[in-house]
């Protein structure tokens, strides 16, 4: 679930990055910030107190969440500025390098050890999809 998030988030970075229209951009980035916000928000609520506990890692979650705290101050930035202003583009494209490498190293050291845990990653999994169903629903 949180891989596919990360796919679907980085195939809109793409589309951005193709768009030309102004008011093609403006919709691709509010997509983006609503996916982010979202992810963000399921993991901090499920996964990562669930990973934390099992692992009982003093620093790879409270990192993560300190780089989310980051993301949440990149996103609020995009949104308080035009698509056609001077500074959008360049916001944009900080908060891809921003997600690329938070996203690096969710998929390379956060994902591997929560495997590696006695977590039921299918549950967590579910109750990661439901939370996010309801999210989405509420931010429709």
């Amino acid at each position: 679930m949180l891989r596919a998030d990360h796919q679907a988030v980085s195939a809109l970075f793409e589309q951005y990055e193709k768009a030309r229209a102004t008011t093609r951009k403006k919709d691709i980035v509010s997509r983006i910030c609503s996916e982010l916000t979202v992810h963000a928000q399921v993991e901090e609520e499920i996964f990562y107190p669930a990973v934390k506990q099992a692992l009982k890692d003093k620093e790879l979650i409270p990192e993560a969440t300190v780089e989310h705290a980051t993301l949440k101050d990149l996103i609020a930035q995009v949104e308080g500025v035009e698509p056609d202003g001077e500074m959008f583009d360049a916001k944009i494209k900080v908060l891809s390098e921003y997600v690329k490498h938070h996203v690096k190293e969710e998929q390379n050291e956060i994902f591997p050890k929560a495997r590696a845990t006695k977590l039921d990653m299918a549950a967590l999994g579910a109750e990661i999809a439901s939370r996010k169903q309801q999210l989405m629903a509420g931010a429709a």
